[in-house]
């Protein structure tokens, strides 16, 4: 994500004309794009992508249960533990 926001702002800062970036070549300029493809095509690749994907929708479960716990005025088996060891 941080290649795709700074190839768009390289794109803006040329067309725009600004500073040193007006000078640069337009394939300089375009370099990040580049490098974001080709992380998003190693993060599919790889499994990295779906692997993230799982671990929050682990973490949203798993808050689920608690705040379910909660309400119904169960203790969770974290808040079990520390009540056992007083």
């Amino acid at each position: 994500m941080w290649f795709l926001g700074l190839g768009v702002l390289g794109v803006v800062l040329k067309l725009l004309e600004v500073g040193f970036v007006a000078r640069l070549s337009w394939w300089i300029v375009l370099i990040p794009f580049a490098f974001a493809a080709a992380w998003w095509w190693y993060a599919d690749a790889s499994g990295y992508t779906k692997r993230k994907a799982m671990e929050r929708e682990d973490e949203r479960k798993q808050a689920r249960i608690e705040r379910q716990r909660s309400q119904l005025g169960m203790l969770s088996a974290r808040s079990n533990r520390k009540r056992s060891r007083r």
